[in-house]
């Protein structure tokens, strides 16, 4: 299979999507714990029907809610030693202030 590079990642996700599983509602009320544990796991959404016409689509989390955010990943890592406001250097050696 070759991949171009162009183009965009929502149609290269598409060629790897599997196709939806579905699932009458009745069904889906007795097993929902286990339905939902095999979106989670197999990453395959399922329909849910009601007399053969689509009500729902379970469908497994993003990456943005899966909790893998870079952001705060390094939250607690560092630390602050002295003061972060005081100059680096006395006033008297600043080239800027010097007569």
């Amino acid at each position: 299979m070759v991949v171009d590079h162009d183009l965009k990642l929502e149609y290269i996700c598409a060629m790897f999507k599997k196709t939806p599983q579905t699932i009458a509602i009745s069904e889906f009320k007795a097993t929902c714990l286990a339905v939902l544990e095999q979106v989670r796991l197999t990453g395959t959404s399922v329909i849910v029907t009601r007399r053969g016409k689509p009500i729902a689509e379970v469908v497994p989390p993003s990456l943005a809610t899966s909790g893998n955010s870079w952001l705060g990943s390094m939250q607690g890592t560092a630390t602050i030693t002295g003061d972060l406001v005081a100059p680096a250097s006395e006033p008297g050696e600043w080239e800027a202030l010097r007569p």
